[in-house]
């Protein structure tokens, strides 16, 4: 299934539409791969870093409360019982790594599903974009809003270090500039809009659509 999307210039003014491949834009979005490796990705940003004293590391403990008998209360042995206030937690948590993975096929599938999802809900736009003689965040930000994208969460899939360009993009809040063949599918499904540069689409092209 083709694919067309609106095609803008430098400056933001409309230039055309171009036929995005349907390796990458024009196939069935996986749903399954799709929550595969959101689930994934979303459980390998936890630091695992939760953790609780148990008995043997609160402060306390020592002599017993009180003797084991006569005195008409429960037996005790310890104030860092995890029944008393200020005791030891029983199986809290522990520091432990929380990484998972999935099959290389399911990311790519999911990766492929993403895009065409974003195309299907026609969130796809291609930006010829150049390199700036300085930074200038205004300029980008002037350059987005004529396209139709000032205040939308966007993904910028693009090519090359281009490093006025990056430092412009980079102070705009909204947008996210990306290496195109580095993009994953949880930033795709998280951003509102997709923009793509020519150079980033072939870039994408070569190394995914194989």
């Amino acid at each position: 299934m083709a694919v067309t999307v609106p095609q803008y210039d430098a400056q933001g003014a409309a230039s055309g539409s171009l036929t995005l491949p349907d390796a990458l834009f024009g196939q069935e979005p996986h749903q399954a791969a799709l929550h595969a490796y959101v689930k994934m990705y979303q459980t390998n940003q936890r630091q695992g870093t939760a953790k609780t004293q148990t008995r043997a590391e609160v402060s306390g403990g020592g002599i017993k409360p009180w003797k084991q008998k006569g005195t008409g209360r429960a037996r005790s042995g310890s104030n860092t019982s995890p029944v008393w206030v200020g005791g030891g937690r029983a199986f809290g948590p522990r520091p432990r790594h929380h990484h998972e993975d999935i099959p290389r096929k399911v990311r790519r599938l999911a990766l492929v599903s993403a895009l065409s999802l974003k195309a299907k809900d026609g969130a796809v736009r291609v930006w010829a974009r150049r390199e700036m003689d300085q930074p200038k965040t205004a300029t980008v930000a002037m350059v987005l809003s004529t396209i139709g994208l000032r205040g939308k969460r966007t993904l910028f899939l693009d090519e090359g270090p281009l490093p006025n360009l990056t430092k412009s993009c980079r102070n705009i809040p909204w947008l996210t500039r990306v290496r195109a063949d580095l993009a994953n599918p949880y930033e795709i499904l998280r951003a509102k809009e997709l923009i793509v540069s020519p150079e980033g689409l072939a870039r994408m092209n070569e190394v995914l659509a194989r």
